[in-house]
């Protein structure tokens, strides 16, 4: 039984109230603030959120997640309440509305708003405008990114679960990190309404929890379509947690040989994904090895597409409408200069150049169309082996975390930690991160990958894998 159910059982038993169970986890928050894991603790909101949600508990008005306590990355817009996307241009700005998953996590009681790399650009949680978030595992080395804070306070008993954004690795590999559970939903399975954006073909959101069933049960809350957005289709969202449960004897996994050879993949990691592969053949799955020949271009492809949309979604702060505003720029010209050059951090500003680059009259042709026409390549190699099978496993990250600091002053290097996680955005498939073992007390994570909408598939292995 997951983490989420138990509490469920506690509190419709009356075991234990909301408000007893939001008191302990705002306690942990306050005992383990050296990690950073929020950026915004929502101490009265909590409180007075965890009295409704005992009121609908002795009504027996309630769902699963009533009155249990989440955190929430800080690129969701939340009603009055203050949204940052870990970015100083966004210090101040309150949204006037909720972003429709938030309103479907409603009864849920809303901790605070986790840190996360700015602007949802970084694969380590050091580039937030408000300090870097740490490991809990070991302080001295990162969580993963860009939701860093969401997986630090899942992993540190700070919130039962949290929601994540992912666009290209940004759940699924803090859960790698910190020896959780990161789901990458098919593009479109959940609503991108009141998400800040990074690059909006590719942005997704999803659950970091302790188990696989806990996030089955977040994504059940969260899926299905959405009138505020019409990149969600009209496709029918199935009981996750009813198809989980069935066996996955003569299930057909694929293992893509290139993802196994990368550039960059630890030895020893690479050994504990192909042990999990062995347990998952005596648990009755057929393995059999498979290509996606074009997955060697999948990062130089995605830092292409990634910073051209950072650079037009990014324009429309210019510190006039909202958010931070230079002080002492007195033409039009020098408030968008100045606040856009003391509001952004670097790694935002070195995208949204590359970016700017990429689309520009004359190189658009050779690098963001080319780089276009390669993606699709990528999400073909993915339809057609799907063709052939169920599933595919592979590591998730190609290290166990890297130390604070070790890769900062090093672009490329920190771009490589997103190898084995941009191919499945780019494909818009799902994908899901879950423990695999350990290397040096570190957690290895092994991602799952599953065809569009067969979130299912994913979260059936990862089950039966989970309890073996």
């Amino acid at each position: 039984m997951g983490q989420i159910l138990k509490l469920h059982n506690q509190l419709i038993n009356k075991e234990i109230s909301s408000l007893e169970l939001t008191k302990e986890y705002l306690k942990n928050i306050k005992k383990k603030n050296n990690l950073n894991a929020f950026i915004t603790i929502l101490e009265k909101e909590a409180l007075e959120a965890a009295k409704e949600a005992d009121k609908l508990l002795a009504e027996e008005d309630c769902n699963i997640l009533t009155g249990i306590p989440y955190a929430l990355k800080d690129n969701f817009c939340t009603k009055n309440i203050r949204t940052t996307a870990g970015s100083k241009i966004l210090e101040p700005y309150v949204p006037p509305f909720n972003a429709t998953a938030v309103n479907k996590l409603n009864d849920a009681v809303l901790l605070g708003k986790a840190n996360m790399d700015e602007f949802a650009m970084g694969v380590s949680g050091e580039s937030s405008a408000f300090g870097p978030t740490k490991n809990p595992i070991d302080e001295t080395r990162v969580p993963g990114g860009s939701s860093s804070g969401a997986a630090c306070a899942v992993a540190s008993n700070q919130a039962v679960f949290a929601l994540g954004t992912d666009t290209g690795g940004s759940i699924r590999q803090p859960a790698s990190f910190c020896g959780l559970v990161g789901l990458k939903v098919t593009y479109g399975r959940v609503s991108r309404y009141g998400v800040i954006a990074m690059a909006s073909s590719l942005d997704t959101i999803g659950p970091i929890t302790q188990d696989v069933e806990d996030a089955a049960l977040v994504l059940q809350a969260i899926a299905g379509k959405d009138k505020f957005d019409s990149t969600t289709p009209d496709v029918i969202v199935p009981d996750y947690i009813k198809d989980m449960k069935k066996s996955i004897k003569g299930m057909k996994v694929g293992i893509p040989k290139e993802f196994f050879y990368v550039e960059g993949l630890d030895n020893d990691v690479k050994q504990t994904i192909e042990q999990a592969i062995e347990k998952i053949k005596k648990l009755g799955a057929k393995i059999t090895e498979v290509s996606l020949p074009h997955t060697k271009y999948a990062i130089p492809v995605y830092y292409i597409i990634v910073p051209s949309e950072v650079s037009s979604n990014l324009a429309r702060y210019d510190g006039i409408k909202y958010g931070f505003k230079a002080a002492g720029a007195e033409e039009l010209l020098d408030v968008y200069e100045k606040s856009r050059a003391q509001g952004f951090g670097d790694e935002v500003k070195r995208r949204i150049m590359i970016g700017a680059y990429s689309l520009s009259a004359g190189y658009i042709d050779a690098y963001y169309r080319q780089a276009s026409k390669v993606r699709t390549l990528i999400r073909k190699d993915f339809e057609n082996v799907f063709k052939q099978v169920d599933c595919l496993v592979t590591p998730t990250a190609p290290t166990t975390a890297f130390k604070l600091g070790e890769k900062c002053q090093d672009p490329i290097s920190m771009y490589l930690a997103d190898i084995l996680t941009a191919p499945i955005n780019l494909a818009g498939v799902p994908a899901l991160s879950i423990p695999a073992g350990e290397v040096k007390g570190l957690p290895v994570g092994m991602q799952i990958i599953g065809d569009q909408f067969r979130e299912s598939d994913i979260l059936r292995l990862g089950y039966a894998f989970e309890n073996a």
